[in-house]
Formats: structure tokens, sequence, C-alpha cells
């Protein structure tokens, strides 16, 4: 399935339909959004009257009129911290929308938002989880009891047994840094409310990218019924990465706009309010206790981590806790394991979902540990991994807190990775470099990479006994409809950000249908009231690959049916004799009897009752996949978070400039078992990119807040990489396990290299250096402070 992209012609000749270039509703209002410049305050009064009566201005919203036609936010957890989509009562984040005001264009809603009063009594911020957790700190919202709004601890097998006889205890606390995606297309709104028949509906047009179950989110702050509310999402959209799911919020916002002006309103953001106020992944702090023998055999381990949440418990929060709940132990054969999930607010922006969610965090610190379970144990890096994986022959494998691993060969992927990075010449010419003084660090990183996300492991978060059924579920729907001329059409409802579906999608159905792949025309556009779709339904944690192919090859298999039907009347042959090839549909035994595709979907159209007896006149087929294994969590919490689960061995080559301590990344050697690959060269993209994510969160990018909640805003602050620093040597390799549970043994791809980089690179500068990492961005100060603190600990000790 090596075919070219098809969606890239449209976008290089600048005639991609974003969301600045669709228009779809007459006598449409722009809004300009006025923002809190506190991180936490009290709001005393709200003037809006001077920005209405500015010439031009339509309507003017802001917390009084939210709190009086809006619900909160129905949340995960039934947490005491309402969620609005602006402040009410107090602001509790810098960038926190505080009014909206809609006008003719959006140079006449600023000149107005600049009238908007805002009286602001500031009080005292809480920015960082440990000073949030302090007994007495700030409370962000009074009808909790404190600052934390999901408290879980889980045990499996024997901890306890296992750390009492371990011959060593290997103990790590590590931070990793908030930092976003930055798209090309930042968020964008179009809404409209109206009453029809006495009911109110909101029609919205955003480059959101799901999960669909912000729908419902939607539905229940409008108390409306889920069907009164229809999204659109267009074809094309700058990127997301997983940010835009927190574009819900401004949906709300500008839709009760709409009513208030009583006309369509839209809304784009501009880069210093993404940068501000949309979304970040979760900055994290946790501590890693592994009870080893002397071998180096990990026999239990304990986790501790303690999510940033920022200012409110934003849905689909706490997802980066327990995205990766059932592969929290990596790729390593550890038996019992203890847990405790921690989510905490404090006054920074909310945060989402973010390229590798929860697999970022989680795996900077199991494998920062890992390293340090081999300095302990007298191990080379890889070998004390090697002996810890999980074995080809375990299987599907199953992990203590539930997940089980479909297929992998993690030796062998290991093998290929050492045998692409000449491992022993490379550790050689390190030993040569350090002779010469020189700060040479090779670093490495093994890695499960979870795809086709069980949405019920949210539910973990709430205690058993007070869940009830519980949620669970990795469905994708697919329709494959022809018509009269024999043209094939693929409707997708996975609202992809680039990442190539109709690509995919187009070359499946052409080769299940033996048809030319310009017979087969893949829709993306996304239309909540038309296009076929779950709560479960988007593009988010690699879903596309195990899922959504899946129910293509289910669909078009179905088709398939339909068209040998009709083709078996034309030929007098049983449909169970006949096959698609080249177009056509010929007698399998019989080649020189053969009837063109188009005329068998033509009879479909045109002459129904020429079908046997019963049969029905099928121009379209929709599947829905529904792997039995997406279950929801045990009375015990035991899950199996996500369907399949990859693998990536990563290898990072620093180098460290010993006046200026400037990391240079000089090679990676990186190696991704997907299962089956779909398409070598969408495959390798998506590895780039994930590549590119992990370098910015690794080397630079980091959302920095001061004492007082003010946050970076611009690039000035925030360093993203560029084609200079992502040009390091990249050898990049495969190897293919294919999945039993995906129809064509697909897993997904896109993600692994945003989990696994940025621990290699740590580790490699921890090698480099000959000290420990425990927190990232690494940029010069960094380094700087890192060296400085072990220059006095040496003086002192």
């Amino acid at each position: 399935m090596g075919l070219a992209r098809i969606e890239d012609p449209p976008l290089l000749t600048g005639r991609g339909r974003f969301m600045d270039d669709i228009d779809p509703l007459p006598g449409t209002l722009t809004a300009a959004i006025v923002r809190s410049p506190h991180a936490h305050a009290r709001i005393l009064s709200v003037d809006l009257e001077s920005a209405r009566n500015h010439p031009g201005v339509a309507a003017v919203i802001g917390p009084r009129e939210v709190q009086a036609e809006l619900r909160p936010f129905p949340l995960a957890l039934k947490t005491p911290m309402p969620y609005y989509p602006t402040a009410v009562g107090r602001a509790r984040f810098v960038g926190e929308p505080v009014a909206v005001v809609v006008a003719a264009d959006r140079y006449l809603a600023e000149d107005a938002a600049e009238l908007v009063d805002v009286e602001y009594e500031p009080l005292p911020p809480v920015v960082e989880v440990e000073e949030a957790l302090e007994p007495g700190a700030p409370r962000l919202h009074d009808e909790a009891r404190d600052n934390v709004a999901s408290d879980r601890t889980f045990s499996f097998g024997e901890v306890d047994e296992a750390f009492a006889r371990a011959d060593k205890v290997i103990t790590g606390t590590y931070h990793f840094p908030r930092y976003s995606s930055t798209p090309m297309e930042c968020y964008s709104v179009i809404a409209e409310w109206r009453e029809e028949a006495r009911e109110e509906t909101i029609e919205a047009w955003s480059n959101f990218h799901g999960p669909f179950s912000m729908a419902q989110v939607l539905a229940g702050a409008f108390g409306v019924e889920p069907a009164r509310v229809r999204l659109h999402v267009p074809a094309d959209n700058g990127g997301s990465f997983g940010i835009k799911a927190g574009i819900y919020p401004y949906i709300a916002l500008m839709a009760l706009a709409s009513k208030h002006c009583g006309r369509p309103v839209r809304w784009t953001e501009d880069r210093i309010e993404h940068l501000l106020a949309s979304s970040a992944g979760s900055d994290r702090m946790m501590r890693f206790e592994a009870a080893v023998t002397s071998g180096g055999i990990v026999r239990a381990l304990r986790a501790d981590l303690i999510d940033n949440v920022g200012a409110y418990l934003r849905p689909p929060e706490p997802s980066t806790l327990y995205r990766c709940y059932g592969n929290i132990t990596g790729a390593y054969r550890i038996g019992a394991v203890q847990i405790r999930a921690r989510a905490v607010v404090t006054n920074k922006t909310p945060t989402g979902l973010n390229r590798g969610f929860g697999g970022q965090q989680l795996y900077f610190g199991l494998e920062r540990l890992m390293d340090s379970v081999a300095a302990a144990c007298g191990l080379d890096p890889i070998e004390a991994r090697r002996r810890n994986f999980v074995r080809s022959g375990d299987f599907p494998y199953a992990t203590p807190t539930g997940g089980v691993y479909d297929s992998g060969d993690y030796h062998r992927a290991v093998d290929l990775l050492c045998e692409n990075a000449d491992y022993p010449a490379l550790r050689a010419a390190q030993r040569e470099a350090r002779a010469r003084g020189e700060y040479l660090g090779v670093g490495v990183a093994t890695i499960v990479d979870p795809s086709g996300t069980n949405i019920g492991y949210v539910g973990l978060a709430t205690p058993a006994e007070h869940r009830g059924r519980g949620k669970s579920g990795s469905t994708e729907h697919v329709r494959v409809s022809v018509d009269p001329s024999g043209l094939v059409s693929v409707l997708l409802g996975t609202v992809p950000q680039g990442q190539g579906h109709a690509t995919v999608a187009r070359a499946i159905v052409a080769e299940r249908l033996g048809l030319p792949p310009e017979q087969v025309r893949p829709l993306v556009e996304m239309d909540t009231a038309t296009t076929p779709w779950t709560i479960t339904s988007g593009s988010y944690s690699s879903r596309f690959a195990p899922l959504v192919t899946s129910a293509v090859v289910e669909a078009a298999d179905k088709l398939a049916a339909d068209i040998k039907l009709a083709a078996s009347v034309l030929l007098d042959a049983d449909p169970g004799e006949l096959e698609l090839a080249d177009g056509h549909i010929q007698v399998h035994d019989y080649p020189q009897r053969i009837v063109a595709f188009r005329h068998a979907a033509g009879l479909l159209h045109w002459d129904p009752g020429a079908l046997p007896e019963g049969a029905e006149a099928r121009t379209y087929e929709e599947a829905a996949f529904t792997p039995p294994q997406s279950k929801a969590a045990s009375r015990t919490d035991q899950m199996n978070s996500s369907l399949c689960y990859g693998f990536v061995a990563e290898l990072a080559v620093v180098r460290i400039d010993p006046a200026t301590l400037r990391i240079t990344l000089e090679k990676v050697i990186t190696v991704h078992d997907a299962g089956t690959v779909l398409n070598p060269v969408l495959m390798e993209g998506q590895v780039h990119g994930a590549l590119a994510h992990a370098l910015g969160g690794a080397l630079l990018e980091e959302m920095r807040y001061t004492d007082d909640g003010q946050p970076t805003a611009t690039f000035m602050d925030y360093l993203c990489p560029t084609a200079a620093e992502a040009s390091f040597e990249l050898v990049s390799d495969h190897i293919q396990t294919p999945s039993p549970l995906t129809r064509l043994g697909a897993k997904g791809c896109g993600e692994g290299s945003s989990m696994s980089l940025p621990a290699a690179i740590a580790n490699a500068v921890a090698d480099a250096l000959g000290t420990d990492i425990t927190s990232l961005p690494l940029h010069g100060d960094r380094l700087h402070e890192i060296l400085s603190g072990q220059e006095q600990n040496e003086r002192m000790g």
C-alpha cells in the first residue's frame, strides 16, 4: 500500500480548505475575548456597557450571562470544582476568558474589548504541585477540601514482599515539563444558536479533532439533548496533536454569544492566545522505586504520579494519568506494581491531550529508572533492559494492571537497533572521545506504544464501588458506498490532521474491491449529523491503523459481497464462484466469463428487480469495528487500557560543548514495531514528526510560569525546534509482529518516538556527564544548574 499521499496536491497548490477558508453561514459576525491578566483573582465587577455602546458591536457577554445560561461542563469525576467557559466568581489562570465581544469585524471587536471594565481583587496563586499540596495552601475552588482533584492508590501482586526480599532498591524522583504542540493553525470556531420548533439547537464548525465524548460534554453544558448539537470539522486541519481536544469551551462560548446577538459568530485564536490559554500536556512530578535482584531483574515497581492539571480538571482529564495504565510496566516483566495517581489543580492553564500524552511522562521516569538499575548492577543499559523484557514466547502477555500485550519481539527489535547503531563500535568511539576530554553520551529507551485506546480508562479515577457499570470501548464506524457508475466513496469519522487517513483508506478499499485507486474517493469531512460516529470516534491515541482500517476492511468486504451478488445475475453464476480484480468481476475457474465492476454496480441502482428473490439492493455498507478486548475496568481495578501495544527501541547520541554546555543531538537510531506496515512512507513521516515533537520537549520547549503565575506567551521565550535542531543523522527501521486483534494486523505508530526520545536524550546526557538527570528540558542553563549542584555536593561531601 505504498501509494503517494492524495492529500498533498491541494495543500501544495494553495487549495486547502481550512477554517478561515470557509464561510458556511451568511451574516457571520466576529468575536474577541477579554482575558484575565491575573493568575488568581476574585472578580468584583464586570462592566460591559461601554463595550456594548461601541459602534458596530452586536453583543457583549460576561460571567453573569454564562452562569445564568450554561451549566458547568460535566466532569469525568464528581469533583466539586465547577468549570465554565469563562471565569465565574474568580479568575484562576492568566488568559482565562472573562468576556466576549461580538462585532461586525475583528478590529471593532478588539477595540470594544478594551472598553470592558473588570475589577479584580488579586489572590495568592499556587503554581507548582508542591505548593498546592502544602497544608494551608490557597484553595482554587472553595467547594473542594483542597487542591487535589483526584487521588487513587492501586496495588497488584506481592509488592511489599518483593521489596523486602530485594537485593537492591533503586529510587528516582523526576519532573516532566509542561509543553504544547504549537499547531500551524490555532483554534477556530464558527457557531450559531438557533431556536427551532421551540427547541434550542447549536450548530458549529471548528478544527476540533475529537474525541467526540466532548460532544456530550457540550450538550451537558447547554442542557440539551446531544442530537441538538451538530458539529462540523473541515477536511483540512492545520495540525492538532491532541491539543485541539481543548477547543470545546470556546464552541460553547461562541454559541452563547450567537444566542445573544442573533447571528452566527466566528472566533479565530491568535498565537499569543494559543500559547497563553489553549492547552498543554500535563507537567508531572513522579517518584519510582524498583525492587531489584543482584542480577538486575526488577521484581516490583512503586510509582507515585502527580499531574499538574492547571486550574480545572477539564475533560478529558485526568486522561493523562491513566492512558498508560495497562502498560505502566513498559516493556518489562514486572510482576508486582503499586501506583498512586494524583491530579492537582494550580493557577496554570488547564491541561489536556498532547502527542503521546501519558506515555511521555511515564517513560521519562521509567526509562531513567532503568538506567539507574543498570548502573547499580554494573550492567550495560541495553543488557539491563534485555534481561527484563517480556519474551517473544510470552505473548499475549498480561500485565499486573490488566493490560494485554497482543504481540511483539522486543529482543529482536533491540538486536536490530544494536546492529544499525554498530553498538560496540559506538561505545569504543565514546571511550576514545572521553580520553580526549570530550562529552559524548549514548542513551537508549525501550517503550511499549499503546494504540486503539479503550476510553473506559478514565473511569479508573473513580473507586470501583462508585463507578456503576463504567464505560469502555474502542469502536470506529466506516461507510462505503458505490454509485451507478461504479465510483466508490469511503466516509470516515476519524477527523485527521494530516496523517494520511484518506490515502490509506483508499488503498485498502481499492485492494478489497479489485479496483484501481482512482476509482475510490475517500471523504474525511466530519458532520455529526450525517457521518457515522460514536463517543469514541476521533483522531487521538493512534486509533486509525488498528481500529478504523479494521472497519474499512469489514465495510469493503460487505460491499464486495453486494457487488458479487449483482454480478452473479449478469454472469449467471454463483456469487461464491466470483472474484474481483482489475475493475472487473470474473468467474474464478472461467476468467473469460467477466463483467465490469461498474455494470454490476449499475444493476444495483438501475435494475434491482433482477436480483434473486429476497435479496436487498445494497449500494452502501457500514461497519462498526468493536474489539471485544476493550472492556470496562474490573472490580479489582484491572483494565486493558488499549487494544494494541507496539514497541519502540531508540538510541540517541549527544555531544556537549564543555565551554557552553550546548547539547547537539548527533544521531538517532530508531526501530519501531507497529505490526503490519500499511504504508511505509506514511509510517516514516509519522516517526519523523514524533521525533520532532520529542526533540522540542527534551531540549527546548517548556511552558514556564513565574511565581505569580505569569506564563510564557510568545515564541521569543517559548522555543520550538527548527530544521537546524532536527538536522541529526537518523537511521529508522522496523520489524513487524502483526496484531492478532486487528483485521490487517496493524497497530498505531504516530506517537511512539514522542514518548521514547526524551528519555533516550536524557539518558545520553546523563551518560555524557556522569550525572543524574531528573528533569527536562535540557539546555545550557539547566545543565549549568545540574553541574553546579554536583560540584557543590562534591565539595560538601
